[in-house]
């Protein structure tokens, strides 16, 4: 079997430099090849052919099967996720879980990200980009409690990267296991228990 659609013709790579239309075509084939065959049935050479693109052009644009299911990770994440403002911690915090839950229920998210997970376990280079993309949700999520900490509302003391990796854990759990559907009780459950020991 050939790389590309023998049907149709085959996106034009411009290079080094990714062409917007082949980049999302790209980027919608490996999803859904994951979502169709698993992460034991993704492969380059599926989303090569879904995609209609040459195998050199992906592996140019992307050096790793990880480095492509980030991707579409982030441009999913990108559509889906927001970092709320509501001006009070807790509103904040229900919405920055409950938020991701959703984000992970619905569409592919949650498949993609349990496959890059999966993926980090046995590749190093996985790991380092999972570790590092950690890091920088951390920072960005983390902002959240920096605010509430400026109205008076969480303790100075408290380091503000910390609540949000509390939150994120409860979510990576429910995601690992199949458990995304969660009541708005036990969202603010959750919520509550880590608000209890970060309040002044």
């Amino acid at each position: 079997m050939t790389e590309t659609d023998e049907t149709s013709p085959a996106r034009r790579s411009i290079g080094a430099t990714r062409n917007p239309a082949s980049q999302d075509a790209i980027l919608a084939a490996a999803e859904a090849v994951l979502l169709e065959n698993g992460l034991g049935g993704f492969s380059i050479e599926a989303v090569a052919r879904r995609a209609r693109a040459g195998k050199p052009t992906i592996y140019r644009w992307w050096p790793s099967q990880a480095a492509l299911l980030f991707d579409v990770y982030h441009n999913r994440k990108r559509i889906n996720f927001i970092h709320p403002d509501t001006g009070n911690v807790r509103d904040d915090l229900r919405a920055y879980l409950s938020g991701l839950l959703q984000t992970w229920r619905e569409g592919g998210s949650g498949e993609v990200f349990r496959s890059l997970v999966a993926k980090a376990q046995g590749e190093p280079a996985a790991l380092a980009a999972l570790s590092a993309y950690m890091a920088e949700r951390r920072e960005q999520s983390g902002r959240i409690i920096e605010k509430a900490q400026a109205r008076g509302e969480v303790r100075a003391d408290v380091p503000p990267t910390l609540v949000p990796e509390l939150l994120s854990s409860f979510a990576w759990g429910r995601l690992l296991t199949e458990r995304l559907e969660v009541s708005d009780a036990e969202i603010d459950a959750v919520v509550d228990a880590v608000l209890s020991g970060i309040k002044p």
